[in-house]
Parts: structure tokens; sequence; C-alpha cells
């Protein structure tokens, strides 16, 4: 059984109620074969309290991501002769067009292709459903 992947951050927003500056926490998870961003925070100056779960990750976010844990790279261990499968998976994943398949499949096969831990283990993930070993790892 697939474990879960989380990554957090911290970061600065203005509280929603009166404006201070409030520290919030952003969780980008894999749960249950799904990516989700989740953020909590509390204002410390008038107890204002937010939880939002299941959202779509903000790119400024991402970057953050990126930059704190450093990207993941999709691997694919063994491609040969498995391409269309491979670029079948990722048009679907990826909702691209033929032409993007065979370039995210072209940066695949050279090891540029990364994102989050979360993003890249959720890709080894489907690739691996469809019977082409697939890793996602840190350098």
């Amino acid at each position: 059984m697939d474990r879960d992947v989380f990554e957090s951050i911290r970061y600065l927003a203005a509280c929603q109620d009166c404006g201070a500056e409030l520290e919030c926490t952003g969780v980008q998870a894999l749960v249950g074969g799904r990516l989700r961003w989740d953020v909590e925070s509390t204002c410390s100056v008038c107890g204002f309290a937010l939880a939002v779960c299941g959202g779509d990750l903000p790119s400024d976010r991402r970057e953050q991501l990126l930059t704190e844990h450093g990207a993941a790279t999709l691997q694919i261990l063994d491609p040969s002769g498995k391409s269309v499968t491979i670029m079948r998976v990722l048009r679907a994943e990826l909702g691209i067009d033929l032409p993007g398949a065979k370039a995210v499949l072209h940066r695949l096969l050279n090891g540029s292709y990364s994102g989050t831990r979360a993003e890249m283990e959720l890709l080894a993930r489907k690739l691996r459903a469809s019977s082409i070993d697939a890793a996602a790892v840190r350098p």
C-alpha cells in the first residue's frame, strides 16, 4: 500500500478580520490518490482562525515548497518499448495534448522532469498502475 505524502511551509499573510500579520501553515498532501492543499492560521491579535482544506496549490506557494524542500524528479526505471503507455498516462493525468506528452516524455527520459514531491509521487503511482516502473526521487 502506498503511503501518504506531506510537505509543509509557513508564510505570512494579512488577517482577514483585523489586518494584522499572521502566520499560516500550508501543507501539500497526496492522500488517497489525490493532491490537496490545506492551510491553517490563527491571528494572535484578534483570534480569527481559518482552515481551508482540499484546495488547489497556489503557484507562489508551489514555488516556496520547491525552494524550501527541493524538487523531486520523476524517473522511469525501464522505458524500453513503453513510450506509448507513458504518454497515455501523461496525457490523462496532466491534461496535455500529444505534442505536450512527447515533450514531457523527452524530459522524463533525460531526467529533467521535476515538481513537488507529492506531484511526482502521484505521477509515479499512475505510471506504476499502468505497469511502468517509475519512482519519484530527490537528488
